[in-house]
């Protein structure tokens, strides 16, 4: 037996559970600082409705800027490490989370997803300093759309977007499919706040509303191209039905019990409202996940088109969507129910919205899945 060559062969593959470890280890971070950023998002409007308006600092704000430190230092954590294993002769492809991009002249290499994660983590804390400045300014804050607060959640949603393609880049292991499952239903609570900023204009529908249509659809059909197995939308699906009842129980009694810690009372009538946050989130997603794979399915079976696939299932989740989240409220809770004139245009708007969104998504997919890990 060649004792070297069997030496060898152990000191690769230990070398080959460290990287993997310090991988996931960094997936984890930056997954883990979404999901504090995503508890203090939804503590933090609750409170807001039940309390009332608040100052730059509370404890829903430190869970907010907390989670954005956790991912910005995993993130750069990851770009220090490949940025060494570049300048060492190694191959900073292999090292995970994205392909190596050279940012500042070539001086550090950055994984394509720590590199997003971290941009917007940092743009997030400037942001703060934005926010702060405009509660000197103007004191106690109470919408959600103002123009520190929309620029706070667009730098979180990318970084909430870095945590997918870091994900993505793991697709062909356990660990970076459980991770897409879940860092999809996060960064989907997160980006349809943005479309708040577009209230000022009056349109004839609620922009939240069709942001939720366009980044809904895009990121089911996004993750179930990435994923490509058969149950892929409906994992995703079920992700998001968890973190909503999660939060559905967690983000009242949070605004309660801390209000009663700073001696605050409550408004009066708050019963029988729904909780914010996970109440905005589709609660029939799992109905277009489960039509996304059944389609997806028979598609592959028969060899329908490739394009015109996910055009047509973003067109129907725009239906889906749109005609459920228009009526939603008045389901689970004592809203009057909506004109049925307001649910027949909100499908409407669903089906330009949703195309729009399923082939942005397939594409998107596809630029995922052409980065292929490289090989030691």
């Amino acid at each position: 037996m060649d004792i070297s060559a069997t030496h060898a062969g152990e000191l690769s593959r230990s070398r080959s559970a460290v990287r993997l470890d310090a991988e996931q280890a960094g997936a984890v971070a930056v997954l883990l600082g979404t999901l504090v950023t995503l508890i203090g998002l939804s503590w933090d409007v609750q409170w807001h409705d039940d309390v009332g308006p608040d100052t730059f600092f509370t404890l829903p704000h430190l869970f907010l800027y907390s989670g954005s430190a956790i991912a910005g230092f995993a993130g750069l954590a990851m770009v220090l490490r490949a940025t060494a294993a570049q300048r060492a002769g190694r191959s900073a492809g292999q090292l995970g989370g994205g392909a190596p991009v050279r940012v500042f002249g070539g001086y550090f290499t950055a994984p394509l997803g720590y590199l997003v994660a971290g941009t917007g983590a940092a743009s997030f804390l400037l942001y703060g300093l934005l926010d702060l400045m405009w509660h000197s300014i103007y004191g106690f804050d109470a919408v959600l759309n103002s123009p520190p607060h929309i620029a706070l959640f667009l730098s979180m949603s990318i970084t909430m977007a870095g945590s997918v393609i870091v994900f993505a880049a793991a697709r062909e292991e356990r660990w970076g499919r459980a991770g897409i499952a879940v860092a999809v239903p996060i960064l989907m609570t997160f980006t349809p706040i943005t479309a708040l900023a577009f209230q000022v204009l009056h349109l004839p529908i609620d922009p939240h509303l069709l942001g939720t249509i366009f980044f809904v659809v895009l990121l089911v059909v996004l993750a179930a191209g990435v994923l490509r197995r058969p149950f892929g939308a409906t994992a995703v699906a079920m992700s998001a039905g968890v973190m909503q009842v999660v939060l559905w129980f967690f983000s009242p009694w949070a605004a309660r019990v801390y209000a009663d810690w700073v001696g605050l009372p409550l408004r009066d009538g708050i019963e029988g409202r729904l909780p914010p946050i996970p109440a905005a989130l589709p609660m029939f997603l799992i109905v277009f996940a489960l039509a996304v794979d059944a389609i997806r399915l028979l598609a592959g079976r028969r060899g329908w088109s490739g394009r015109l696939v996910p055009v047509a299932l973003g067109a129907l989740g725009g239906v889906i969507i749109g005609s459920t989240m228009a009526a939603q409220r008045s389901m689970f809770a004592n809203y009057p129910l909506p004109p049925v004139n307001f649910v027949i245009m909100a499908a409407l708007w669903g089906i330009p919205i949703g195309a729009l969104a399923g082939f942005l998504g397939h594409r998107l997919a596809l630029m995922l899945r052409y980065r292929e890990r490289t090989e030691a």
